[in-house]
């Protein structure tokens, strides 16, 4: 399997149009030629994803207790009761949560 047709594939379903056909390097490439292609790779984030990282960033952290939650993790102090995190689930599952 070609892992450049699944790619263009998937590309496809996410509405990116498909790279060119480029040429599979060989293992014998040069440094300098690898060194250029790396610096080409670009990241393009959709509208809903932009969208979720302003919401996340709007929701008003505590960042306080993310440090001493942090900070109790690191010790190995956190104790969260497995009850409290079944009644969670459950009603995270039943929609309760929302």
């Amino acid at each position: 399997m070609d892992i450049r047709s699944s790619l263009d594939g998937l590309k496809s379903m996410l509405g990116s149009a498909p790279a060119a056909p480029t040429a599979p390097q060989t293992a014998k490439s040069s440094p300098s030629a690898v060194g250029s292609a790396m610096g080409t790779d670009q990241a393009t984030f959709s509208t809903a994803a932009s969208e979720v990282s302003l919401t996340a960033a709007d929701t008003g952290v505590r960042m306080d207790k993310v440090a001493g939650i942090q900070s109790a993790l690191s010790a190995g102090s956190y104790n969260v009761p497995a009850s409290a995190v079944a009644a969670k689930l459950v009603d995270s599952m039943l929609g309760g949560g929302q």
